[in-house]
């Protein structure tokens, strides 16, 4: 039987369409190949977000190429599609598929087996129409499914929707019936994932709030978490039925990227820090529990001493529980690069540490705050013998002593000692609930 390797890199939205393009492999007579095992064929799902991205992938490529001598080898995603010539080039990359062609990787591949021709399909961005469904049905308890893809919003620094194409998605019927697939199959978590959520049923004529609503009423699945969401798209509606609802978590992720307003308007962002500020307050109030996660950008070009203080300043005045920080990386194509003040990288590191140490700090005393209280907790398969792992409904990684009667198995867990890494030693307080 032929085998097959994935290796996928950059956004969860990834994850799950390498999940599907397994899936697909699987069903046409290929088998995941084990550790140490040459695979027939290696696909590299890529990402593009910044220049080490890009060079994390060709490292990645040839790795897999050194490991797998002979493998048919299949690059596909973001850099793919931004870079087709560029990956064609390499020595051992047989097959180049953009973003819209990833779940046709099996025809490719019995194509270049029958006439051994290199092959590269991509279509060009202003063309892509074409939503393909997925969904990570991995050997874990949460599962990803991807309800949009695509991005209008063209920020000054960013290279997705030249990557990804313009804003589309799933019709609320399909996505439904998928959350439904994953409830036989014994998944009691879903994320949903996309390139900008929030635009969600731009081309079907539906919102977002009602997909909501839709899956809240599925059952089997006992929670749901909105993976990231623009500021300016997290309705009230939103919030107050998510505060309200039998599945979703008391968690949002919502990118702000700089609390600097003169920095937001060179990124060309669609909200302010005044905006941000009430979403955030909006859901603090509707949801006092909620865990609420942010990206930051450090070192944009425009951003002098001065106002990286003043996002600094804003970032530490909210009530956030972690940030996602990341230096700003110059992508070609874009028009970030007209703007003047270039900020050196060693400048870019000093200012990302600085906000990484004020999101430690921010976490450490989220979590210390929740020591000695008791959080439902969904508990995740075990590995040998080590303490099982689970994430409480506002986000708290807890580790409780094995006991494989408790995977999948949502329990009530009190929260006891806080360890380095910022998980929870706990107790389980109370039998699981019934799936």
């Amino acid at each position: 039987m032929p085998t097959y390797h994935i290796e996928t890199l950059g956004c969860k939205l990834n994850f799950s369409e390498s999940a599907t393009m397994g899936k697909l492999l699987e069903d046409a007579g290929y088998r995941r190949a084990t550790a140490g095992e040459e695979a027939t064929v290696c696909v590299v799902n890529t990402c593009s977000v910044t220049d080490l991205a890009d060079r994390k992938c060709r490292q990645h490529i040839r790795a897999l190429l050194r490991r797998h001598p002979g493998t048919v080898m299949v690059v596909t995603g973001c850099y793919a599609q931004l870079k087709a010539a560029e990956i064609a080039a390499m020595e051992g990359v047989d097959i180049v598929l953009g973003s819209e062609q990833k779940l046709d990787v099996v025809s490719h591949v019995e194509s270049f087996v029958r006439t051994r021709l290199p092959q590269m399909e991509v279509t060009r961005t202003m063309d892509m129409r074409r939503f393909v469904p997925s969904c990570e049905r991995g050997d874990r308890t949460r599962y990803w499914l991807k309800v949009q893809d695509g991005c209008d919003y063209y920020c000054s620094y960013c290279t997705i929707p030249m990557a990804r194409g313009r804003s589309r998605s799933g019709t609320i019927a399909s996505l439904v019936e998928q959350a439904r697939e994953v409830a036989r199959e014994g998944g009691r978590e879903i994320v949903l994932t996309g390139v900008n959520i929030g635009d969600f049923g731009k081309n079907t004529g539906e919102r977002l709030l009602d997909l909501v609503r839709a899956l809240d009423e599925v059952d089997g699945i006992a929670r749901y978490r909105i993976s990231s969401i623009e500021p300016d798209l997290l309705s009230d509606e939103l919030i107050d039925f998510c505060a309200g609802s039998r599945a979703f978590m008391p968690h949002f992720h919502i990118p702000l990227q700089s609390g600097s307003n003169a920095v937001l308007r060179l990124m060309r962002r669609h909200y302010d820090r005044e905006l941000f500020a009430a979403k955030v307050e909006r859901c603090r109030a509707a949801m006092p529990h909620c865990f609420i996660g942010v990206d930051v950008m450090v070192g944009t070009r425009g951003e002098t001493d001065e106002l990286f203080d003043e996002s600094y300043r804003f970032v530490a005045s909210l009530p956030l529980q972690h940030l996602h920080v990341f230096p700003y990386s110059e992508r070609p194509g874009t028009v970030a690069l007209r703007i003047p003040h270039v900020v050196p990288q060693a400048v870019k590191n000093e200012r990302a540490a600085a906000m990484i140490a004020l999101s430690d700090e921010k976490q450490r005393a989220w979590v210390q705050s929740y020591l000695g209280t008791c959080r439902p907790v969904l508990l995740e398969q075990p590995h040998g013998d080590k303490p099982m792992m689970g994430f409480t409904d506002n986000y708290i990684r807890v580790a409780v002593p094995c006991d494989p009667r408790l995977v999948n198995r949502v329990v009530t867990a009190r929260l006891d000692t806080l360890n380095p890494d910022m998980s929870v030693n706990a107790t389980v307080v109370t039998p699981p609930q019934e799936p």
